[in-house]
C-alpha cells in the first residue's frame, strides 16, 4: 500500500477566447493559443489531472480516488451526489472580459446528470491598474427587470462593477451574477462543476468562429435576485504565522496564510488539504520527505498524511472541506 504523500499534478490547460499567456509567469508550460484556464487539481469528465511526483506519478486523480478512497481524501472528501473529488482548483488568466454569467445550485433541475452546482471563490493573484470585475446585481433588479434589460440590450445597466487589486478575495455562491474582466489573474476554488450559464457575451465569436451560446432561460431561473450571500474582502493585513479565513461555505473553507519561517500543521481526518502558493517559494516537509514549493503551484495533501511543515517565504491559500 502506498504511503500517503503530498501530490502535485500536471495542469490541464484550456484555451479560451478571453485567455492569454500570463500563466507563464509561474513557470507553467502552455500550449499554443490563448490559455485562459489551468486546471491545477481536477477530477471531472472535462479535465482530470495526473500526478507528476512520487510513487503515483502518471495516475489520474480519479484513479487515486478509486484506489485509496476515504483514507486519502477524508470522510468528507467526496461529493455525495456523484462520488468524485468535491473541488476543482484553477488558475485563470483574464486577458479579456469573460461573459456575464451565473451558476446553478446542486438542486437545479436543469443540471446535466451527475453534475454539481457551482459555488466558487476567487483570490486575485495579480491585477493591472484599473482592473474591475462584475459582482452581483444593482439594488432592486428582479427577474422582470432583468428580462426587460436583456430584451432592450442594456443588461450592463443592471450589474455592479467593482475595482480589484492583488490580494482581494471574493466569495461567489451559486446564483450570483458575475464576470471576471480583463487584466486579472485569479486562483479559483470551486465545486467540481463545469456548468456555466451565460447571460451576455458581447456578441463575440468563439474559437470555432461562431457566436457562443447564451443560456437566458436557465440564467433567469437560477439567479438569486435577493442575493445569495456573496462577500468580498481585502487581505493585506495578514501577519506572519496567521491564517485569515477568506471564504466559508458548505463546500469549502479557504484561508490565506503568511509563512516566514518553519511552521508545523496537521491534516484533519475529515478532509484533504489543498495548498496554492500565491507568492514566494519554500519547502513542504512531512515524515517521509519534502517537496519544493513555488508560486502558481497547487498541492494536494491526503487527510491521512498527518503532520507537515511549511518552510520558506510564502503566501499560501489553504482549502479544506468543512467537517
Amino acid at each position: 500500500m502506498t504511503k500517503p504523500y503530498p501530490l502535485q499534478f500536471q495542469p490541464e490547460m484550456k484555451e479560451r477566447i478571453w485567455g492569454g499567456r500570463a500563466l507563464e509567469q509561474f513557470g507553467l508550460t502552455l500550449p499554443e493559443g490563448s490559455i485562459g484556464e489551468g486546471w491545477m487539481i481536477g477530477d471531472h469528465p472535462n479535465g482530470t489531472t495526473k500526478v507528476i511526483n512520487g510513487e503515483l506519478a502518471g495516475k489520474g486523480l480519479d484513479e487515486i480516488r478509486e484506489a485509496y478512497g476515504r483514507e486519502w481524501f477524508g470522510t468528507k472528501g467526496f461529493s455525495e451526489k456523484n462520488g468524485r473529488f468535491p473541488l476543482l482548483i484553477k488558475l485563470l488568466d483574464c486577458n479579456d472580459d469573460l461573459s456575464i454569467q451565473v451558476h446553478p445550485t446542486d438542486t437545479y433541475e436543469g443540471l446535466p446528470e451527475g453534475e454539481l452546482g457551482k459555488t466558487e471563490m476567487w483570490y486575485i493573484l495579480d491585477a493591472k491598474p484599473g482592473a474591475t470585475i462584475i459582482y452581483g446585481l444593482k439594488d432592486g433588479v428582479d427577474r422582470a427587470a432583468m428580462e426587460a434589460a436583456i430584451a432592450e440590450g442594456r443588461i450592463m445597466d443592471t450589474l455592479q462593477e467593482v475595482p480589484v487589486q492583488a490580494g482581494d478575495a471574493f466569495y461567489i455562491p451559486a446564483g450570483t451574477v458575475h464576470a471576471l474582466c480583463a487584466g486579472v489573474v485569479v486562483a479559483e476554488i470551486q465545486q467540481n462543476s463545469d456548468t456555466t450559464y451565460r447571460l451576455y457575451d458581447y456578441d463575440r465569436l468563439g474559437l470555432d468562429g461562431e457566436l457562443r451560446d447564451l443560456h437566458i432561460e436557465d440564467s433567469l431561473n437560477v439567479i438569486a435576485y435577493d442575493g445569495a450571500g456573496a462577500s468580498r474582502m481585502t487581505t493585506e493585513g495578514v501577519a506572519d504565522g496567521q491564517w485569515l479565513t477568506i471564504a466559508s461555505s458548505p463546500y469549502f473553507i479557504v484561508e490565506k496564510g503568511i509563512i516566514r519561517s518553519t511552521a508545523a500543521y496537521e491534516t484533519p481526518a475529515t478532509s484533504f488539504v489543498i495548498l496554492i502558493v500565491a507568492e514566494g517559494s519554500g519547502k513542504l516537509k512531512w515524515a517521509d520527505g519534502e517537496l519544493a514549493l513555488a508560486a502558481g503551484q497547487a498541492y494536494l495533501l491526503p487527510a491521512s498524511l498527518g503532520g507537515y511543515e511549511l518552510d520558506g517565504s510564502l503566501t499560501v491559500i489553504r482549502s479544506v472541506v468543512p467537517a
